[in-house]
């Protein structure tokens, strides 16, 4: 710290304004030093973190590089995955809010439906190619007014790769699809709504808390039922007939029976509190 301290201080920083000017291979070297330090005081490209009580057990996965529109690189690629891991061995986790920290610009490059926990989306701005695509594989989409959803890569000559041909006519079917794909448009919130791409619209800047309205309400149910809902639903939807779906249904319904949290809620609904899950 002194050392910081001193080379500041050599740079005019914290000598006064009427510092004697420093030898030129001085400032040359200090110059050099505000290029790393500035470096090194960026803010992590991928940014995970826990809330504190009352809200312990939401998530916010944020991406921030505002110098780039959040625009993916191998570098942000790598920390998203890590993130999704430490998400994944987390048992104390119940949902995660993905949004990003760039005023209109969303966030691109991962599939989060490998989580076993919801995800809710958060889109203020534009959320084209890439980042439509993340939020395609988030759970939940909430959008601020001022949200434009498209998948543009046909004007390009190319076709979205990461998901978006297959998780798009699975959310609004396959006729809307072809169209929104094909033609490149985009969307407002509102038709977003409309056409079942997007959970709800709100004010501008507003997004976000409604997110986390929306992830507080589901903290308060069992996070063990909470989690089997979410495989009963995406692994159903992945079978091509009712049979098999209503037996993955079965399949989850059966794992919960004996847990210690099914037993906690039929005791609270008796006694009429609030229960208490402890995900076991």
């Amino acid at each position: 710290m002194r050392r910081l301290r001193g080379l500041l201080a050599v740079s005019g920083h914290l000598a006064g304004r009427y510092a004697p000017a420093p030898p030129a291979s001085t400032t040359a070297q200090c110059s050099l030093f505000a290029r790393t330090f500035q470096t090194l005081a960026q803010p992590e490209p991928v940014r995970l973190q826990k809330l504190s009580a009352p809200d312990s057990g939401i998530l916010e996965l944020r991406l921030e590089r505002p110098e780039v529109k959040n625009a993916i690189n191998w570098d942000v690629m790598r920390r998203l995955r890590s993130a999704i891991e430490t998400i994944k061995a987390d048992a104390t986790a119940k949902v995660v809010l993905v949004a990003s920290s760039v005023p209109g610009a969303f966030c691109a490059g991962a599939d989060l439906k490998a989580l076993p926990i919801p995800t809710i989306a958060v889109i203020e701005g534009a959320a084209l190619g890439g980042g439509l695509e993340l939020a395609l594989s988030c759970d939940l989409r909430i959008c601020g007014k001022n949200a434009k959803l498209g998948l543009p890569e046909t004007g390009l000559a190319i076709i979205p790769g990461a998901g978006g041909t297959q998780r798009l006519p699975r959310i609004v079917g396959r006729s809307r699809a072809k169209e929104l794909i094909l033609t490149g448009r985009r969307c407002d919130a509102t038709e977003a709504v409309m056409m079942g791409l997007a959970n709800y619209c709100v004010p501008e800047g507003e997004a976000y808390q409604k997110a986390l309205d929306i992830a507080r309400e589901i903290t308060q149910k069992g996070p063990l039922g909470i989690r089997m809902a979410k495989r009963a639903i995406d692994q159903g939807m992945a079978v091509a007939d009712m049979a098999s779906a209503t037996a993955v249904e079965g399949e989850c319904h059966e794992q919960l029976l004996h847990t210690q949290d099914r037993l906690e809620g039929l005791a609270a609904f008796v006694e009429k509190r609030k229960p208490v899950y402890k995900g076991k």
